[in-house]
């Protein structure tokens, strides 16, 4: 009973945080461990959380309007092929050489959102042709997706960052794609994980429930608030995610 009381009251923070600006597992994964789930154990576990959580807040984007339905499913397609492709990768490469490229670009990263006020602004929204937007998004469901299976954390901030700074797309939209793009690679994790015996269904479905509960309410402040939401919470979890690489 005790792994419920930490875990289920972390992963409604986490689908919340998730929901607005990706992330969450920076949250939700540490809040297994602490639990005493073993580490495997842990990211299956996670990763059924985090799906139904996902699918809500991609629901309610959908429903207003905020989902590109071509994009969004090509993008998820990339991605999945990226995914697998990082897994596969992640196998030979070392992972302190990812990390510190990590810890050099995070700054940067956060930089460029401190910097510029007007991120995923209506006005600045749309200003690229529709190729071009279709070319940058699916680029960077590949690449980013290929950074999901490599390694993780943050994935849903980097694609909300590209989708609004290069493909100019508005918080939104940007926000909605992020989604399924997301859910999509989690589906695909969550069979992988299902299929070897590596998630605690009891665990997972009500710890589900309240990330569940957490996408529902961030989404909500997202198609409501938009920007003055998701740049806050894009500068926190960036922080979060340089603390946690620093700390190993």
């Amino acid at each position: 009973m005790y792994q419920y009381l930490i875990v289920c009251p972390l992963v409604f923070l986490a689908g919340f945080v998730d929901s607005i600006a990706g992330g969450g597992g920076l949250i939700s994964l540490p809040a297994y461990l602490a639990a005493g789930v073993p580490p495997h154990l842990a990211i299956g576990t996670n990763k059924l959380g985090s799906t139904m959580g996902t699918v809500i807040s991609t629901a309610r984007y959908a429903k207003g309007g905020y989902i590109k339905a071509k994009l969004s499913l090509l993008a998820a397609i990339f991605a999945v092929v990226g995914s697998v492709i990082g897994a596969h990768l992640s196998m030979l490469a070392s992972e302190r050489l990812l990390k510190g490229m990590m810890l050099a670009v995070l700054p940067v990263v956060a930089f460029y959102v401190l910097k510029n006020k007007n991120l995923g602004d209506q006005e600045e929204s749309s200003s690229l042709p529709e190729k071009k937007m279709f070319l940058i998004s699916i680029c960077a469901a590949l690449v980013i997706g290929g950074y999901d299976g490599f390694y993780g954390p943050g994935t849903g901030t980097f694609l909300l960052l590209i989708l609004t700074g290069l493909a100019k797309m508005d918080v939104r939209s940007a926000s909605g794609t992020t989604k399924v793009i997301n859910l999509s690679s989690n589906i695909a994790a969550l069979a992988t994980f299902l299929i070897n015996g590596k998630v605690l269904i009891p665990l997972g479905l009500a710890s589900g429930l309240f990330c569940i509960a957490g996408h529902y309410i961030g989404s909500g402040l997202v198609v409501k608030n938009g920007l003055k939401i998701v740049r806050p919470v894009v500068l926190v979890v960036l922080l979060c995610l340089f603390v946690k690489i620093i700390k190993g």
